[in-house]
C-alpha cells in the first residue's frame, strides 16, 4: 500500500494503470551513447513509486525523469560529457494530463531556455556544454519558474549534468540533495516527506570506502527548494568552485578556502576536495536538525525522549547523511590521541535545570573547577567557552548528569574517529564509540592541530538537545597567545527551548542581547551560528547601513590572504559554521544588531554599544 495519498488530479494519472518502481541513482554511469562529440539520450518522464528507504519504507508516489529502455530513477539520468560535446536529447512526456516544463538543457555559455513538453509529446532539443563545471536539469509540472517552488511530487524531477575537462578521467562522487514535501505555501510551511541524497536516505544512502591519504572529489548538487548547510566530520574540505544551473566558477588558488561547513542554497552547485588523513567511520550531512531526523523515516516506532535507540545513529538518524569508512593504508601503532599519557584534563558535565523554557527543562553544560562537582541544577546557556592551546593534548571527560543519553560532537576539530561524538559509528568496524549514558562518563582525547573557532555539541536527538543548550564555543589558541575575553568576543546564534515553528532566536543566550564594544580598539569577533533549523543573516548597522568589519577566518581556518578584506558588516551564516571578523569601532556611540531569516523576518535585535575603554561589559556578552 502507498504511504501517502495524492489529490485528486494526481489520482486520475495513475487510474487503470499500476506505477513504475523508481531505482535510485548513483550518479556513477553516464546516460546515453557517446559519438563522435555528440551525446545521444532518449529521457522519458513519468509517473512511479519510489522507495528513499528502499524496501524497509513505504512508498512514495512522485514523478521521474528515466532513460527509455531502462526505467526510471531518482535522481534522473546522469548526462556526463566533455567540454565541447553536443548533447541531442528526446523527452517524452508519460504525465498524464500534465505538461512538463524542463529547465537546464541549453547551451553553456548560454541563454537558460525552457522546453515544453506537452502530455504524450515528445520533443528534441539540441545543445552545446563547452565550459567544465557542475550543472544540472530539473522539470515542473506546474510551470514552476524557480527551482525552490517546486513541491510534492513534481519534487523529484531532477538529474546532474557534469561538464569535464577535455581529456579528464571522471573520479568523483556527484551527490544530488532532493527533498519531497507537500503543498504548502511556503518551503517553511511544507512538511517533508522525505529528504534524500542520489535518492536514498540514511541509513541506505551511500557509505564510501577509501584509503587513508587518498584524495576525494566531490560534487554537490541542491535541487531542493531548501538550504543546506553541509558538514563533513572530522576535515576540513577544499571549496573549488561554485555554482547554479546555468553557470560554474572554478577557482584560483586565491579564492579557494578551507571550511568544514557550507551553505548551498537553492538551486546551487560546489565542487569540493578532502584528503582522507585520518582511518575511521565519518560523516558528511545537513547541519539542519530536522534534516537529519528521525521523523523523517517512513515506518517507526514512535520514542519518547526517555527512550533509546540501541544505536542512535544507523537507528536514529534519517534524511540528507552519507557516510565515508578510511580504511588504514598499512597496519601501524596506536596513534597518541587513542593512547593514555600527559595531557591537560577537564571535567566537562552535562546537567539540567527544571522550567527554562516554560514546561521544558534547558539542558546545558558546566565545566567543574576544583574537587567538588557543581549542584546538579547549574547550567551555563551558552556552555562555558573551553579554550585550549594549538598543539597541547586535552583530555576532556564528559559526565553525562541527564536522565538520557547524550553524546558530544567536537565540531571543526580534527581527530581521531572514536572521539568524534557519534555513537554508533565513529571509530571502524571493530570498535564504534558508545553514547553517553545517563550517570555515565567518557573521555574524549585529542590534539588540536589549528588554532580558531569552533563548537562542541549534542550529536544525539539533536532537535531536542540543541534547542534546549547542548552547545557552547570551543577556542584553540596560538601557543603563547592568552585568552583576554574583554577583546576576544563570541557571539553565538541558538534557540531558546524546543518550539518547532518560530522559536525564539538568542545571541548569547539573550533574546535582547546588549553587548559592549571599546572604540578605536580591535575586537576578534567570534560569530557561531548553533540553532538546529535556520540559517541567520547577522548585521551590525550605523543608522540603517552596515558598519565595517574584516573577515579573517571561516570555521576556525584562516583565509588566504586575498580574501582578508573589509566588507561591510552583514554575513549570512548557516548552522554549524563560524566566522572570525576583526572589528575597530571608530567612535563611541550605539550601533545595532539584526538577525533575519532566509525570509528577512527580524528574529533578533539588539544593541552593541560603543564606548571609551574602560567601559564594563553588557548584558548578554560572555
Amino acid at each position: 500500500m502507498l504511504y501517502r495519498v495524492l489529490g485528486a488530479a494526481c489520482l486520475a494519472m495513475v487510474s487503470g494503470s499500476s506505477l513504475e518502481q523508481i531505482r535510485s541513482n548513483d550518479n556513477r554511469t553516464s546516460a546515453g551513447r557517446l559519438s563522435g562529440g555528440v551525446l545521444s539520450v532518449n529521457l522519458i518522464a513519468a509517473p512511479g513509486v519510489w522507495f528513499p528507504e528502499e524496501k524497509e519504507g513505504p512508498g512514495h508516489e512522485v514523478y521521474a525523469f528515466g532513460e527509455r529502455g531502462r526505467g526510471l530513477s531518482n535522481p534522473g539520468p546522469l548526462l556526463r560529457v566533455p567540454a565541447g560535446t553536443e548533447i541531442r536529447a528526446t523527452i517524452r512526456n508519460r504525465i498524464q494530463h500534465r505538461p512538463l516544463q524542463v529547465h537546464g538543457l541549453h547551451d553553456r555559455p548560454g541563454v537558460a531556455t525552457v522546453l515544453t513538453v506537452r502530455p504524450g509529446e515528445t520533443r528534441t532539443v539540441r545543445f552545446r556544454v563547452s565550459v567544465p563545471g557542475t550543472y544540472f536539469y530539473w522539470g515542473s509540472t506546474r510551470g514552476a519558474g524557480k527551482i525552490r517552488d517546486r513541491f510534492g511530487p513534481e519534487s523529484q524531477l531532477t538529474g546532474a549534468l557534469i561538464v569535464d575537462s577535455a581529456g579528464a578521467v571522471p573520479d568523483d562522487h556527484v551527490f544530488v540533495i532532493g527533498v519531497e514535501d507537500d503543498s504548502g505555501s511556503l518551503p517553511g510551511d511544507r512538511h517533508i516527506r522525505a529528504a534524500t541524497i542520489n535518492g536514498r536516505s540514511w541509513p541506505h544512502s551511500q557509505v564510501a570506502t577509501v584509503t587513508a591519504g587518498d584524495t576525494v572529489r566531490m560534487r554537490w548538487i541542491n535541487a531542493s527548494d531548501r538550504g543546506h548547510p553541509m558538514h563533513l566530520h572530522g576535515f576540513y574540505f577544499t571549496v573549488e568552485g561554485r555554482g547554479d544551473i546555468a553557470h560554474d566558477t572554478l577557482y584560483d588558488a586565491a579564492r579557494k578556502r578551507l571550511a568544514v561547513t557550507e551553505l548551498m542554497l537553492q538551486g546551487q552547485t560546489m565542487s569540493v576536495t578532502w584528503v582522507a588523513e585520518r582511518p575511521g567511520n565519518w560523516l558528511m550531512h545537513c547541519h539542519m536538525a530536522a534534516h537529519m531526523s528521525p521523523e523523517l523515516r517512513g515506518r517507526r516506532v514512535p520514542m519518547s525522549h526517555h527512550q533509546k535507540p540501541h544505536n542512535h545513529t544507523m537507528q536514529a538518524m534519517a534524511g540528507l547523511v552519507v557516510g565515508w569508512r578510511v580504511l588504514p593504508r598499512t597496519p601501524g601503532p596506536t596513534t597518541d590521541d587513542l593512547a593514555t599519557g600527559d595531557r591537560r584534563n577537564l571535567r566537562l558535565l552535562v546537567q539540567a535545570v527544571a522550567g527554562r523554557y516554560g514546561a521544558n527543562p534547558g539542558l546545558g553544560f558546566v565545566l567543574q573547577n576544583g574537587p567538588d562537582a557543581p549542584p546538579p541544577d547549574s547550567v551555563v546557556i551558552p556552555g562555558p567557552p573551553i579554550v585550549l592551546t594549538r598543539g597541547e593534548p586535552v583530555q576532556i571527560t564528559v559526565f553525562n548528569r541527564l536522565p538520557t543519553p547524550t553524546s558530544i560532537h567536537w565540531h571543526g576539530i580534527e581527530l581521531e574517529s572514536y572521539f568524534d561524538g557519534v555513537s554508533g559509528w565513529s571509530g571502524n568496524q571493530q570498535r564504534t564509540s558508545p553514547h553517553v549514558e545517563a550517570g555515565d562518563s567518557f573521555a574524549v582525547r585529542f590534539t588540536p592541530p589549528r588554532s580558531g573557532t569552533f563548537i562542541y555539541h549534542s550529536h544525539f536527538d539533536e532537535e531536542r538537545q540543541l534547542s534546549s543548550g547542548v552547545y557552547g564555543p570551543l577556542i584553540v589558541l596560538e601557543p603563547g597567545a592568552r585568552y583576554q575575553p574583554e577583546t576576544d568576543r563570541v557571539w553565538l546564534l541558538s534557540q531558546a527551548g524546543p518550539a518547532r515553528r518560530k522559536a525564539p532566536i538568542t545571541l548569547n543566550g539573550s533574546r535582547t542581547p546588549v553587548l559592549d564594544l571599546q572604540a578605536q580598539r580591535l575586537h576578534r569577533i567570534r560569530l557561531i551560528n548553533i540553532n538546529p533549523t535556520l540559517p541567520l543573516t547577522i548585521s551590525v548597522l550605523a543608522d540603517s547601513l552596515p558598519i565595517q568589519w574584516k573577515i579573517v577566518a571561516k570555521d576556525g581556518a584562516d583565509l588566504p590572504p586575498a580574501q582578508v578584506v573589509m566588507r561591510p558588516a552583514k554575513q549570512i551564516i548557516a548552522v554549524g559554521e563560524t566566522y572570525d571578523f576583526e572589528l575597530a569601532p571608530e567612535a563611541a556611540g550605539e550601533l545595532r544588531l539584526l538577525a533575519t531569516d532566509p525570509a528577512g523576518h527580524v528574529r533578533l535585535s539588539g544593541i552593541v554599544r560603543v564606548g571609551p575603554s574602560n567601559s564594563a561589559l553588557g548584558a548578554g556578552q560572555p
